[in-house]
């Protein structure tokens, strides 16, 4: 979480502000969100300052998350006046808290930020919440299923500034037709063809020959004996009952075989036209 203060011309938008403009964004990448405010002169009066360590996040994600939060607070979850990627100030379980319409899980879901002050209390509610609608707390691994299930990438894993947009993915989130830093070089970037694209692929588990063990990462990809490859993320997608792997290629598309070494084994694998999870994502903007 960042604030700044003052005239705000930097990123091209227009007016002027004279209360504080509250910035949020993933506090693993905050290093370089705080590069902006490096490369550019900071108007008069404008200053920065990180509210990571006074600021606390929970997502709450599921079929039943829009129930789970009508239970705690008085602010209508409904997606006519909370839409997906929407945020408001609201209280829950008489918290001052500020959520968000997002979810990592390719599920229904809300991310719900409060002071670091009101963490204990907040998780102590959600808890209570969750149990009575037979929910609980979510581990790492569990999120990674889930999240690779819909072909999300993460931060360090897939995306990192080593990667180009095209590549990733991102070329349509990149809006030329504004003004924003270092634009000519995200043009020329973008002008380029990509020299490795990520794709999810799906594992068969059933081959002859193959360890029964799920990619994790760092595996490399193969197509006719040649490398084309490497895995990123690999896990088990329970909900689609399919061992799943997001990697980046080159010279292979969407429905053509390739092979990844798991374990020094390698594994058929195909890869996927879209996620086995939502392909539409229907269930996200419910």
């Amino acid at each position: 979480f960042t604030w700044v203060k003052s005239r705000w011309k930097i990123m091209g938008l227009p007016g002027h502000f004279s209360a504080k403009i509250n910035i949020m964004g993933s506090s693993i990448a905050e290093r370089y969100h705080s590069r902006f405010f490096k490369a550019v002169q900071l108007p008069e009066g404008t200053t920065f300052e990180s509210k990571t360590a006074d600021i606390c996040g929970f997502n709450v994600a599921g079929p039943k998350s829009r129930e789970l939060l009508s239970g705690l607070s008085q602010t209508s979850f409904a997606t006519e006046d909370f839409p997906f990627m929407r945020s408001k100030k609201i209280q829950i379980a008489d918290i001052d808290a500020l959520a968000l319409r997002v979810s990592f899980t390719g599920d229904l879901g809300w991310e719900i930020h409060c002071a670091a002050t009101d963490q204990a209390a907040l998780y102590a509610a959600l808890l209570d919440a969750a149990h009575k609608l037979d929910g609980g707390p979510v581990g790492a691994r569990a999120l990674m299923s889930l999240r690779v299930e819909k072909g999300y990438g993460s931060w360090s894993r897939e995306y990192s500034p080593e990667y180009w947009p095209q590549e990733a993915g991102m070329a349509a989130l990149c809006k030329m037709d504004k003004d924003f830093l270092n634009k000519d070089a995200a043009a020329a970037n973008l002008a380029k063809t990509a020299r490795e694209t990520l794709v999810l692929l799906a594992l068969d588990e059933e081959q002859t020959n193959a360890s029964n063990a799920d990619a994790t990462g760092g595996e490399p990809i193969f197509k006719s004996g040649r490398p084309v490859g490497k895995v990123s993320s690999g896990t088990y997608g329970y909900s689609v009952g399919m061992s799943l792997a997001l990697g980046y290629v080159r010279g292979v598309a969407p429905g053509e075989e390739v092979e990844v070494f798991v374990l020094g084994k390698p594994h058929k694998a195909r890869i996927l036209h879209e996620p086995p999870f939502d392909p539409q994502g229907t269930r996200l903007r419910a």
